[in-house]
C-alpha cells in the first residue's frame, strides 16, 4: 500500500463508519474482489519485507526507502486532489509532514536499515509489535484508554515473543537476533504507533487517499534529505544497480504502495475490523515463508517460538472486546508494508 498512510490509521478510522457489521446481500462479483482485495494485502504486504531485502542488494536503505515513497507520492498526489478537489491547508501539510517523519523516515527507514542485518521474515515478526504499541501509547497519553484484562495479558505476551528473540545467547542452538537490528525494529514500531495516533487526532486533508500522498511526499523528501546528509549517495551509482533490485523497488511502489494499500481501503468499507485486522498476523507468517523459500532464510527454534508468543499476543489484542466500543483501535497497515 502505499505504505503511507494518511497515517493510515486516519483511513482506517474513516473507512470504518462505513463498514457494514455484515454483508447479507454481497454479489457473487463484491464477494469475489473482497477476496481478491484480502489476498492481495495477505500476499503483497507480506511480500514487501522480502522485495526490501533484494533492494538492499544495490541500494543504500534510506535511498531505497526515499524512492519508494517520493515516487509514490508524485504518481498519487495529482490524482487525487484533481478527483478530490480538496486544497490542502498548512496544517494539513505540516500534519503529513510530521506523520510522514515518523510512519515513513523512522518507520519505513528503519525497517530498511535494519533489513541490512536481521531476516526479513524476523523483521516482518518484530513490525507485527505495531499493534501492541498502538494499545500501550494509546494508553500512555494524555486522557488515553486504559485496555482491558485481556489486552494487557496480549502485551506481556508480546514482549515477551520480543525477549525471546533478543536474548539468551543460545537458545534451541540457535543465535539470537542482532540486538541493533532489533532495537531500530523496536523504534520504527514505536514510531508507527506514535505517528498513526497522531494523525488520527491531527488535521489531516479531508481526502484520505489525498493524505496518503502528501504524507509520502514529504517522508519520501525527509528520507533522502537524511540519505545525502549521512553519505548514502557518495557511493552509490545508478549503474551499478542489478535489475533485481530495480524490479524489487518497482514491485514496491506499485504493489506494495499501489495495489496493496488500495485493497487495504476496499476490505475496510467491505468486511469488518475484526477481519481485516488478520492481515496483522497473517503477513509476518508470509514474510517468514517467503524468506525461507526464496531468500534461503533459517526458521530456527528461536524463531518458530518467538513468532507463536508474538503472534498469539497480536491475536489476543485485536480480537478482545473494547469497553470504548466507538473508539476502539482499528487496524493500521505496519511500516514495511506501507
Amino acid at each position: 500500500m502505499l505504505t503511507q498512510k494518511m497515517s493510515t490509521t486516519s483511513v482506517a478510522a474513516r473507512g470504518s463508519a462505513a463498514t457494514p457489521a455484515h454483508l447479507p446481500h454481497t454479489s457473487a462479483r463484491e464477494a469475489t474482489l473482497i477476496v481478491v482485495a484480502f489476498a492481495a494485502v495477505y500476499v503483497v504486504w507480506g511480500s514487501t519485507y522480502l522485495a526490501i531485502r533484494i533492494g538492499l542488494e544495490s541500494f543504500p536503505p534510506l535511498i531505497l526507502a526515499g524512492l519508494r515513497h517520493l515516487t509514490a507520492g508524485l504518481i498519487l498526489y495529482p490524482f487525487f486532489s484533481r478527483q478530490s478537489g480538496v486544497r490542502p491547508t498548512a496544517l494539513n501539510w505540516r500534519t503529513t509532514l510530521v506523520t510522514g517523519f515518523l510512519l515513513l523516515f523512522v518507520g519505513n527507514g528503519g525497517v530498511s536499515w535494519a533489513e541490512q542485518i536481521v531476516p526479513s521474515g524476523v523483521a516482518a515478526l518484530l513490525v507485527a509489535t505495531v499493534s501492541l504499541w498502538l494499545v500501550t501509547v494509546d494508553w500512555l497519553r494524555p486522557g488515553g484508554n486504559k485496555p482491558a484484562p485481556k489486552v494487557v495479558m496480549g502485551l506481556l505476551m508480546g514482549f515477551s515473543g520480543l525477549a525471546i528473540l533478543v536474548g539468551p545467547a543460545q537458545l534451541g542452538g540457535s543465535g539470537r537476533v542482532d540486538l541493533r537490528g532489533a532495537g531500530v525494529l523496536v523504534l520504527a514500531s514505536l514510531a508507527w504507533a506514535c505517528g498513526s495516533l497522531y494523525a488520527k487526532h491531527g488535521k489531516m486533508p479531508g481526502s484520505p487517499m489525498l493524505g496518503v500522498a502528501m504524507q509520502s511526499l514529504s517522508g519520501g523528501a525527509v528520507l533522502l534529505i537524511v540519505g545525502a546528509l549521512t553519505g548514502e549517495f557518495r557511493n552509490f551509482h545508478l549503474s551499478a544497480v542489478s535489475l533485481r533490485s530495480w524490479l524489487a523497488l518497482a514491485y514496491l511502489i506499485a504493489f506494495g504502495s499501489g495495489i496493496g494499500f488500495s485493497a487495504y481501503i476496499y476490505i475496510l468499507h467491505k468486511s469488518t475490523p475484526a477481519r481485516v485486522g488478520t492481515y496483522a498476523f497473517v503477513n509476518p507468517v508470509v514474510a517468514l515463508f517467503l524468506g525461507w523459500l526464496m531468500a534461503g532464510e533459517a526458521i530456527t527454534f528461536r524463531t518458530v517460538l518467538a513468532a507463536a508468543v508474538i503472534l498469539t499476543a497480536v491475536i489476543l489484542v485485536i480480537t478482545a472486546p473494547h469497553r470504548v466500543p466507538d473508539r476502539s483501535p482499528e487496524p493500521v497497515p505496519a511500516p514495511g508494508e506501507v
